[in-house]
């Protein structure tokens, strides 16, 4: 399974793990997904998230086991440090 950062055509930006070597299709089902509500201006926009992972300052959704998404406009690999920060960042309201 390869971390990856997808955004939407509707905004969306989620974390998850996908299937190496997987072909792009119009969707895309992900594993362990979590989604970014807000991400602060030290993440350097949403690449920032797959490069650096969120910051204590952005607001991380719960994980699910399983998520697919639709009209997908980016797939970016995350880094191992990023996808540690995305697997420890807590839900705060």
């Amino acid at each position: 399974m390869k971390a990856v950062l997808v955004t939407t055509q509707y905004r969306g930006v989620f974390f998850g793990y996908m299937n190496k070597g997987f072909k792009l299709p119009k969707e895309l089902t992900l594993k362990n997904a979590r989604n970014c509500i807000y991400w602060s201006a030290d993440c350097g926009g949403f690449l920032g998230l797959a490069a650096e992972g969120p910051s204590s300052n952005c607001r991380i959704g719960k994980k699910v086991n399983e998520l697919t998404i639709f009209d997908i406009t980016s797939v970016t690999p995350v880094s191992d440090e990023a996808a540690k920060k995305w697997e420890s960042a807590t839900w705060k309201s």
